[in-house]
């Protein structure tokens, strides 16, 4: 009896053993994955107008199955010029204050009712592609402070709080995490998925197995997937002919009945395994099977809406942050779609402070600094190499020049995607064109990998340098040259009045000291106030015996006297 009690405890001790390595859970709708959250185009910047208004858009859409009425409660918001498109019927409820004005399109089919400021609401005529949106805001309000998309929103609330971020005040639209931007706070079922998880809850800092499922009547589509924490193990699943492609590989390992492409965008790993089957409890075996695991932290399941879709994997108590890069930027890309789009801006010195306006002409004999940057679907980390650069004229005779280049320094902490190079335009100024072309031709490389980036072009105005007509060369004397020879002359004049003194006293003959002194007692001499003696004149002719007499008379006297 012993025996069969032992037996029946193995028997039960194995059976436990074998279900806990297998353990399943059944995944359950979620309006918030605590995990997995689809990240959507937008933009955040540093733009306020100078009447201290900041100018949002809102884009925004409603899948058919899901409620399409939302509210807005923004009567603590800062001055703003909300902007509301959507390609849905929409219905919504306003709380505003009185410095918000919404601005709806003329043919929008969004319905705004409010109890108050109704006249804060207008309509107008812009259009509603994204980036024709972005460009219509910039011109009407000066700047775009943020671009928001949300997918079946029910409540945004405004915080109170400045809705600017440091960096940019272009808005450059990019994959970003709305749920990020604190100035709003935003309630809604933005990926519509099941979930579910059999990882205790206090694990620290163990290894994390995440498993994505696509079940096999969803579309087809490509995924990028951006994962935001270390040490884990992703296990993919999806219909025939998903794409899984990775942003960033942090210490991550990977499995997948699909093809997986690497950042480089140039290797393709093909299916490890097959599996047909998109049964929850099935995929999730097939994971922990697939790396040995006894448990996994999370399980998603989801039907994306459209044929591209980027996720952004994160940890549960910090989702993963979308980082900006504060690239102001205005430049022509002419990259193919599937490339990174291009942006190069041109700067003046070589701190990149001072963004060169595209209409501003540059002097020819000036250094020019530019700046090369781009985006991807969910901010790739890649180093941009420029391989060469050319310079074309616009005229009726275009002429074409390889432009010579320096890198410049730039880390990777401040130029994210971006790379630094400075040009000189001294080979322009010999001809007649002002009006070019500028254009670099780039590789992307990951780690050692490096691929064709495409091109990027902007123009670029020359004026030539004034050449200044030859002049005769003169002298500029400074206050100090001055002092110096006045002193000089002075010191000369003591000196040679010095000498003739000497002169005078040794040898007894005139100097010209004597003379002017005595040419100033001549009669006439206009010096007036000079007391002058008498001088004898030469005695006349007729005079002369009586003259005579008179001085024979007078030089006797003392001669008798001496006796």
């Amino acid at each position: 009896m012993e025996g069969q009690v032992a037996r029946f405890a193995l028997f039960l001790c194995i059976a436990v053993a074998a279900a806990a390595s297998s353990q399943t859970c059944d995944p359950v709708k979620v309006d918030d994955n605590p995990y997995v959250r689809e990240s959507l185009i937008g933009c955040w910047t540093s733009f306020i107008r100078e009447d201290k208004a900041e100018v949002h858009i809102l884009n925004l859409y409603f899948a058919a199955t899901d409620s399409n009425l939302f509210s807005l409660e923004m009567t603590n918001a800062k001055p703003m010029n909300l902007i509301l498109t959507s390609p849905d019927t929409a219905y919504g409820l306003h709380n505003i204050s009185k410095d918000v004005n919404i601005y709806i399109n003329n043919n929008s089919t969004i319905v705004l009712h409010g109890n108050q400021h109704h006249s804060n609401v207008h309509e107008q005529d812009f259009p509603t592609q994204d980036e024709k949106l972005v460009k219509w805001a910039t011109q009407k309000f000066g700047g775009v402070t943020s671009f928001t998309t949300i997918r079946n929103l029910q409540t945004v609330s405004s915080m109170g709080i400045k809705g600017t971020t440091p960096g940019s005040p272009y808005c450059i639209l990019r994959n970003e995490d709305a749920f990020k931007k604190h100035f709003m706070k935003i309630k809604a079922s933005s990926l519509a998925s099941k979930y579910c998880s059999t990882q205790p809850q206090n694990r620290g800092d163990a290894a994390e197995l995440h498993i994505i499922n696509i079940p096999e009547n969803a579309i087809t589509c490509n995924v990028s997937l951006r994962i935001d924490t270390e040490k884990t193990s992703v296990f993919l699943r999806g219909p025939q002919g998903t794409t899984w492609t990775f942003l960033e590989l942090k210490h991550t390992q990977f499995g997948s009945n699909n093809d997986i492409l690497l950042p480089t965008m140039t290797h393709r790993i093909q299916p490890i395994f097959t599996l047909n089957s998109d049964n929850a409890q099935d995929v999730q075996r097939m994971a922990l099977d697939h790396f040995k695991a006894s448990t996994f932290t999370s399980y998603t399941e989801l039907k994306p809406k459209e044929s591209m879709v980027l996720l952004v994997l994160g940890k549960k108590d910090n989702p993963a942050v979308t980082e900006t890069v504060p690239t102001p930027v205005i430049a022509i890309s002419t990259n193919a779609p599937h490339q990174m789009p291009l942006l190069m801006q041109l700067y003046t010195s070589p701190d990149y402070r001072s963004p060169l306006d595209p209409n501003t002409k540059v002097q020819s004999d000036k250094r020019i600094y530019a700046e090369i940057s781009g985006h991807t679907l969910g901010d790739m980390f890649l180093t941009i190499k420029v391989i060469s650069c050319f310079v074309r004229s616009t005229g009726s005779c275009p002429v074409e020049k390889e432009l010579p280049f320096m890198p410049e320094t730039c880390s990777l902490n401040s130029c994210p995607n971006s790379t630094r190079l400075s040009f000189s335009l001294d080979q322009l100024q010999e001809l007649t064109s002002t009006t070019w072309d500028l254009e670099c031709s780039v590789k992307l490389c990951y780690s050692e990998k490096c691929g064709d980036g495409g091109r990027v072009k902007r123009n670029l105005e020359v004026t030539q340098q004034c050449l200044q007509p030859e002049t005769q060369q003169c002298f500029d004397f400074g206050l100090p040259g001055v002092l110096g020879i006045a002193f000089g002359g002075f010191l000369i004049g003591v000196l040679l009045i010095g000498a003739l003194w000497f002169i005078k006293i040794k040898t007894g003959y005139p100097t010209a000291l004597d003379i002017s002194s005595t040419a100033a007692n001549l009669p006439g001499c206009p010096c007036s106030g000079v007391k002058r003696q008498p001088v004898s004149t030469i005695p006349s002719p007729s005079e002369n015996s009586s003259a005579n007499a008179s001085i024979g008379s007078t030089q006797s006297t003392p001669t008798s006297s001496m006796a």
